[in-house]
């Protein structure tokens, strides 16, 4: 209410204070369209801008043609939308949770997604169809949902949803552990190993199609409750008193982690560190209004995850690295500076 009365003024700090943010904004896409560029283009075989253009209208040579739309343009597409939705989800549960060392795990969605895959490659489902498995990783994900809400429902208190969380997370681990240790032969055992690692490669339009609408559901649903989030800087007594109801808002989430962050695992596997850095990234220049972080979140996270992809192409081994080793990289000294910077609250 204060917000809305000081920008209502005719004051002319609000309009000053508005220049910068679209300013971060404007740069933030100027850095998404260039990795998306140096997505299409950068790989074993390196394109011109005239040729990424042509292949991407179909008016190149075969070869192109094939590169840009069947192999690179996926695991473009596939890298914005699942860095968006990452970031997304660590911007709400860092807001909902008030904790800002809370990511999508932290409800179990995505070590649920990961046993829905698990298992999908473990019983030899997999090789049925390349949809099997990510849609037995959505599947699972939605079902550790519905154990969540079957927690908290009759209860307001955050810590249950968190207890939920760790209990789902700890048991689709430990199923996952028992799958490798389990494994028929030393080859499942590796194909799960890779897979939980995290990957774009061999991704086709399948997997974007499959994946695109539980992720733009779960963004939907997430940015709905934005202001939701800045009420619950107060509390949840003040943010009931502001008018929302704070069941609602957590059914939402709730659905909206799941789905995005379930269609997400469900066709890259885990990829982790997003959720975590990105809004602390974006905070340090936009703000800690949450309603505010979530368009250059998503932006960000979109742009960081599709460099994080260029770079595991252009970093020379004998087989191609894993994604999510790489976010790891990034993610974990970020998590210790973090910890670091909190420790005298604790």
């Amino acid at each position: 209410m204060l917000s809305d009365i000081v920008i209502s003024t005719p004051q002319p700090t609000p309009k000053k204070a508005v220049k910068p943010q679209l300013m971060i904004l404007f740069c933030l896409i100027g850095v998404l369209l260039i990795s998306v560029y140096a997505s299409l283009s950068v790989g074993p075989v390196s394109l011109s801008q005239t040729d990424v253009f042509a292949g991407l209208i179909g008016r190149a040579d075969a070869a192109t043609t094939v590169i840009v739309q069947d192999i690179r343009l996926p695991r473009m597409l596939l890298s914005v939308m699942v860095g968006a939705i990452l970031a997304m989800a660590g911007v709400a549960l860092q807001g909902y949770l008030r904790n800002p060392l809370a990511e999508a795990s932290v409800l179990g969605v995505s070590n649920a997604a990961a046993l829905g895959a698990v298992i999908s490659l473990y019983f030899g489902l997999a090789a049925i169809s390349s949809l099997v498995l990510p849609m037995m990783a959505i599947v699972a994900a939605l079902i550790a949902f519905v154990v969540v809400l079957a927690f908290v429902r009759r209860s307001d208190n955050v810590l249950t949803l968190i207890l939920a969380g760790i209990a789902i997370s700890t048991l689709a681990g430990a199923l996952i552990s028992l799958a490798l240790n389990l494994s028929p032969n030393p080859f499942a055992a590796m194909e799960i190993s890779f897979w939980l690692l995290g990957s774009l490669e061999d991704r086709s339009l399948k997997h974007v199609m499959l994946a695109a609408p539980p992720i733009i559901i779960g963004a939907c649903l997430l940015y709905w409750d934005r202001r939701a989030l800045d009420a619950l800087s107060l509390g949840e007594d003040g943010a009931k008193s502001l008018g929302f109801d704070m069941r609602h808002v957590r059914f939402r989430l709730i659905i909206g982690i799941a789905l995005g962050v379930g269609g997400a695992v469900a066709v890259t596997g885990s990829i982790g560190f997003i959720g975590l850095i990105v809004p602390h990234m974006v905070s340090y220049v936009i703000g800690f209004q949450r309603s505010r972080l979530f368009v250059p979140a998503a932006i960000a996270g979109a742009a960081l995850l599709t460099l994080a992809d260029v770079a595991v192409r252009l970093i020379p081994s004998s087989n191609e690295l894993r994604l999510g080793a790489v976010t790891a990289l990034l993610g974990v000294p970020f998590f210790l500076h973090l910890i670091f910077k909190l420790r005298r609250n604790w």
